[in-house]
This record gives C-alpha cells, structure tokens and sequence, in this order.
C-alpha cells in the first residue's frame, strides 16, 4: 500500500474521530473508551500495513 494512502487514510480517520468527539454528546468516559479503541484499532492496522504483524507472529516467548 503505497505510503500516500496510508496518509489519506489516517487523515480521514483523524477527522472522523475528531467529528464524533466534537459533535456527538457522550459522556466523556465513553469518548474515552472510543479513543483507545480506534487508537489500538489504528496500531494493529498499521503494523498490518508496513508486515511488522506477521513477523511478530513468529516471536516464541
């Protein structure tokens, strides 16, 4: 996935969570719960992204 999409896609991201945020009423634990959930979800797609997930797989601990 060429790096400029990743970009836009993470920009778009941003803006959503930044739309929901402002302009949908939560109580403010929930929005927190959001937060962590799109941030870890964001992460886990990103290590997808640049293969470091599958190496990570690999590790026997």
């Amino acid at each position: 996935m060429p790096l400029l999409n990743v970009l836009v896609q993470l920009v778009v991201i941003g803006v959503v969570l930044w739309l929901v945020n402002n302009y949908i009423p939560m109580d403010g634990k929930i929005k927190r719960v959001v937060n962590i959930v799109v941030l870890v979800a964001v992460v886990i797609w990103l290590l997808n992204v640049f293969g470091l997930l599958s190496s990570l797989k690999s590790i026997n601990i």
